[in-house]
């Protein structure tokens, strides 16, 4: 059996990140949450205040053997915008950064070689802004926001902004998706 690695982002609203990286192949896992402040504890309420310091984020659990970190950090670079602070989109505050929590070095090292990389090829128009941080603290968000694009696919929030981001990922990683998202 293979040995499942941790992977976990925050690029805004967690439901968009959430519906994005579950549909790529070798991810076994996704989960909503929070992470990044010093509490002991986080619930949307507190987090949705700015107050705690945490953003809103995902936990992705893959397959090394199918799925390569620099793979779901090309994802993430393509599925968010990395240069706004504390912002994507309407949605505002610094539960909403971009950041990337590495679980070990060889993340650290890879997601800012990444960065250094986009940079340096000047992929985007400003300066990329998104945080790369130890993983402390995980917390899972709360059940009605796990899942939450595949359960309510006509609400509006997921027809306006995520519906694009799912048909991008469609058109710019095909080849990095399950079978049944191609």
């Amino acid at each position: 059996m293979t040995h499942l690695k941790v992977a976990v982002f925050g690029g805004g609203c967690f439901w968009c990140v959430e519906a994005v990286f579950k549909r790529l192949k070798g991810v076994e896992g996704v989960t909503s949450g929070y992470a990044g402040g010093g509490q002991d504890d986080a619930t949307y309420e507190e987090v949705s205040s700015g107050e705690t310091d945490h953003a809103e984020v995902i936990r992705v659990e893959f397959d090394p053997s199918q799925m390569r970190f620099e793979d779901l950090l090309n994802v993430f670079f393509a599925s968010h915008d990395p240069t706004t602070e504390n912002r994507q989109g309407n949605d505002a505050g610094t539960q909403y950064r971009s950041v990337i929590f590495y679980a070990d070095g060889e993340q650290r090292e890879q997601a800012e070689k990444f960065i250094a990389k986009l940079e340096g090829d000047k992929t985007f128009n400003a300066p990329i802004v998104t945080e790369v941080k130890a993983l402390g603290k995980f917390f899972s968000a709360e059940g009605y926001h796990q899942n939450f694009y595949d359960n309510n696919r006509s609400y509006p929030y997921c027809t306006i902004v995520i519906d694009p981001k799912i048909t991008k990922l469609r058109e710019k990683f095909a080849h990095l998706l399950k079978p049944e998202e191609a």
